[in-house]
């Protein structure tokens, strides 16, 4: 999306008979709120956390589930994107219910239906490993081990009763990183889910690698994407059996940086759909994003690094467009940026019985359909 000094904010459009109905859940990465929105774009919740929110989900309770802003000191990965400090489910209220700590987490997590946890962490990898891995560029400031991913089951305890290391089933000749890349740390997973079959889905950012991974062997049973995907986000598991990714396109090998989202078939590497921009530059977040498919068969994409939100059908037609006015401090200067947005139908249960009308935010669509939002200021507003 163009960055313009006064570009839209709030809702951009909505075509009431072609866009799915639904409340649309985000926050702003590096953030301190998550807000739901309803389908007209307006404000009907807000939940708010001292010490940041930067990924959410909605459990079955009706609960929020989120990460929190990276920790103050994780022996230098609170430095990489997508770090978080903790793991905390919040009730309506906001009031902490549950949390789990560990300095080393990031990215993606998922509640299991026994009550468990998958989540992703980061990890020091053998010395005779990190010397073995191709690709990459060295820093003056790289860890003196390189970093590896480790994804864990644990009970609301924190007990681990599952563990899988990347880097004793990852291979050095076809899993190399980006050239472009940092090779501080090997493959930077940044989305984890449990398939109806019990196999891990797992998105490798730095190989450009979406792979199934078999708990029980460790061993992958597929992994696809290099010579198709350039450092992709959010792959999920589809009832057609297919997967559906947000492909960032920020490193193609050939032809400019563009954005797209993909399905793919496991069992035959084919591409069943795919969208893009009709002008091709015109959709593009080098960093986050995600797509989640929705009930009437549209997609809801997050364009993460500009906060754009939209609908596409299955023919491509934008049909529901929303772009987040709340700024906030980051690496890379102020952004609207949001790392992935999830819609809930009108009668979701998670959703009833809770108060979502959307007058008692009303000063904040407003401000937001105003630009009134201060940029740096994204959190003025608490629960009325």
């Amino acid at each position: 999306m163009t960055w313009i000094r006064n570009r839209p904010q709030g809702l951009v459009y909505r075509d009431p008979d072609l866009s799915s109905p639904g409340y649309t859940l985000f926050c702003s990465v590096r953030g301190h709120h998550a807000t739901l929105l309803d389908w007209e774009g307006r404000v009907v919740h807000r939940w708010h956390h001292e010490e940041g929110i930067q990924h959410v989900r909605l459990l079955e309770n009706g609960n929020l589930l989120l990460h929190t802003l990276p920790p103050e000191d994780a022996d230098g990965a609170e430095q990489i994107g997508g770090s978080a400090g903790a793991l905390i489910e919040l009730d309506w209220q906001s009031r902490t219910v549950w949390e789990y700590r560990d300095r080393f987490m990031h990215h993606d997590y998922q509640r299991l239906a026994d009550g468990n946890h998958l989540i992703i962490k980061w990890r020091p990898m053998p010395e005779a490993i990190g010397q073995r891995v191709q690709g990459g560029h060295g820093h003056e400031d790289d860890p003196e081990l390189m970093w590896g991913d480790v994804v864990q089951v644990i009970t609301p305890s924190g007990e681990v009763v599952q563990e899988w290391r990347s880097w004793e089933h990852l291979d050095f000749e076809q899993d190399r990183i980006c050239p472009l890349e940092s090779h501080k740390e090997w493959t930077h997973t940044n989305s984890i889910e449990v398939l109806p079959d019990g196999k891990y889905l797992v998105s490798f950012r730095l190989t450009s690698t979406v792979a199934i991974v078999d708990p029980e062997t460790g061993s992958f049973t597929w992994k696809w994407g290099p010579d198709e995907f350039s450092h992709q986000h959010a792959a999920s598991w589809l009832e057609s059996g297919r997967i559906l990714v947000f492909d960032n396109g920020c490193h193609r090998k050939r032809g400019p940086s563009f954005s797209r989202v993909v399905e793919v078939d496991p069992k035959t590497n084919e591409i069943g759909w795919s969208y893009q921009a009709e002008t091709v530059l015109a959709f593009f977040s080098f960093m986050v994003g995600g797509a989640d498919r929705l009930a009437n068969g549209n997609t809801l994409i997050t364009e993460g690094a500009t906060g754009r939100l939209f609908e596409v059908t299955g023919e491509g037609e934008t049909v529901w467009e929303w772009v987040s006015p709340f700024i906030v401090a980051s690496s890379f200067g102020p952004t609207p940026a949001v790392f992935r947005a999830h819609r809930y139908p009108p009668d979701d249960p998670r959703l009833q019985g809770y108060d979502l009308d959307p007058g008692r935010w009303a000063d904040l669509t407003q401000a937001i359909a105003a630009r009134e939002i201060a940029s740096g200021d994204e959190g003025p507003f608490r629960a009325p």
